[in-house]
């Protein structure tokens, strides 16, 4: 559906820079697909072909009793990193691919009190497994990692690492 509504918009949507119709894009997947995702509003703040970094704020919606992020919010917070890559690179090499997470392992490091930024580099890794999954038309899998910063407080030290795994199959036409 929101193929078909951007397809209507193009003229418009062709003067809009693409980190806006990113943010627009992450917004109404948060709204209509995953509503989780949206009661933690996270922020787009950058991304490309190589790497996506979003930001998660430390506030009532995500903080737990000891005024730190809560692990539920810190995983939403890797989903949507190393998601919204793997969706940034699926619509650039137009491909008509699903996504799934396949698992999920997380280290906390430290205590994550403040604006958490979630970084995911490893978009070179999900364009291989892009052209994979399309040649062989067969789900395959690759592990992308997310690293967690809090840099108002320890800079780019990681208060915890994540390692998702991308399950990936091309779908079949109607």
């Amino acid at each position: 559906m929101l193929d078909s509504v951007i397809e209507v918009a193009k003229p418009l949507t062709d003067k809009i820079p693409d980190i806006a119709k990113e943010r627009l894009k992450l917004k109404y997947f948060a709204t209509v697909d995953v509503a989780m995702i949206g009661y933690c509003k996270p922020h787009l703040v950058s991304i490309d072909e190589n790497r996506c970094e979003v930001t998660l704020p430390l506030n009532r919606r995500t903080k737990n009793h000891l005024k730190s992020m809560y692990f539920g919010a810190l995983a939403c917070g890797a989903d949507v990193a190393g998601g919204l890559i793997a969706m940034y690179v699926i619509d650039k090499l137009g491909e008509d691919v699903s996504l799934v997470f396949k698992d999920f392992k997380a280290d906390f490091l430290k205590r994550p009190e403040g604006t958490t930024h979630f970084i995911c580099t490893d978009g070179p890794k999900i364009q291989e497994l892009v052209r994979k999954t399309v040649e062989s038309g067969e789900r395959e899998n690759e592990t992308v990692e997310v690293i967690a910063t809090v840099p108002s407080k320890f800079g780019d030290e990681p208060v915890a690492k994540f390692e998702l795994t991308i399950s990936l199959k091309k779908r079949k036409r109607r």
